[in-house]
């Protein structure tokens, strides 16, 4: 069985960072959705970004931002992928994507078999999918709310790219997650924090240790 991708997202702190690279995660993800209890600043993500090894991708996670947003990321440091987690278009996306020549991320919300058709005009754009829980009525936030979906719904699903699976994943339910769906990609955030915003590097040392290394 391939290695299964793994990121962390909603990154603000050194340890996490440590704790992401030592148990063999492929990527980080900083939040710049101001609502967010994960939220991190520019100048915060730039003095980050200067210790994340080689061996972790830095994404950079929004929801519905504007180009003041990005101008202000991309002034401080380069990351490796953009991820939106809004109401994005895809002409919102492929036009990014273009802008800043690197590859991207498409969160979808899912419930029902049919919310699957929303990925469709995205699959041509991306080089990403991500398939999460719908955030729940009166959510804040797009995403990180601990809401999975049925992941038997994922069942003979193919897409033009690769697919992270997100949406309350934690060390005791990613196995049956990971053998449900047939995720190749999983996204973590809620699933490793002590308390709302705030990464344990001892869960995520716990949840790295749960998925396949070969």
């Amino acid at each position: 069985m391939p290695k299964v991708k793994v990121k962390i997202c909603g990154v603000r702190t050194k340890e996490a960072i440590e704790a992401a690279a030592q148990g063999g995660a492929s990527y980080i993800g900083f939040n710049f959705y101001r609502l967010s209890p994960r939220y991190i600043f520019p100048d915060q993500a730039a003095q980050m970004s200067k210790i994340v090894p080689s061996s972790l991708k830095i994404v950079v996670v929004t929801a519905d931002a504007d180009d003041r947003i990005f101008d202000d990321v991309f002034e401080r440091f380069t990351p490796d992928m953009l991820q939106f987690h809004g109401k994005e278009t895809p002409r919102r996306v492929a036009d990014l994507k273009t802008r800043f020549r690197m590859p991207v991320v498409k969160a979808i919300p899912i419930t029902v078999p049919h919310d699957f058709e929303a990925a469709k005009p995205f699959e041509d754009v991306v080089d990403w999918l991500l398939f999460e829980g719908t955030p729940p009525t009166n959510a804040m936030l797009p995403g990180g709310n601990a809401a999975p979906f049925d992941w038997k719904l994922m069942e003979g699903k193919t897409f033009k790219r690769p697919w992270f699976l997100a949406g309350g994943l934690n060390a005791k339910n990613i196995a049956e997650a990971l053998q449900v769906s047939g995720a190749q990609a999983v996204d973590v955030s809620s699933g490793v924090e002590k308390t709302l915003g705030e990464k344990d590097p001892r869960m995520i040392g716990e949840f790295l240790r749960t998925i396949p290394q070969t």
